[in-house]
């Protein structure tokens, strides 16, 4: 469903392992908005709820809400660092359109 990177498997973990609260996994959600009328919420996650599906990659737990998930299938989330910014990436192949940084999509 969704293809995390060595790189984004890294990221979430350093995430955990920081978090304030105990967490198990990251929360993958797409929610109405932003400028191209879809946007990504992410967020660390102790817990499944109903409707989730829940991935395991690489020892991190991925949990998409049963809403989200035709808007996700076959995305790739990766994690770059660079001089002006960094962050994640998403590489969606159900997008059509994307604003220019990246975080919202149709």
């Amino acid at each position: 469903m969704i293809q995390l990177t060595d790189s984004a498997v890294a990221a979430v973990k350093t995430a955990l392992a920081r978090a304030r609260e105990p967490a198990e996994g990251l929360r993958i959600m797409v929610e109405t908005g932003g400028c191209a009328g879809f946007k990504y919420l992410m967020g660390l996650e102790s817990r499944s709820r109903d409707g989730d599906v829940v991935i395991d990659q690489a020892g991190v737990k991925l949990y998409v809400d049963a809403e989200s998930q035709g808007h996700v299938t076959g995305m790739t989330v990766d994690f770059v660092t660079g001089l002006e910014s960094s962050g994640f990436v998403f590489d969606n192949p159900n997008a059509t359109s994307k604003c220019s940084c990246g975080k919202s999509f149709s």
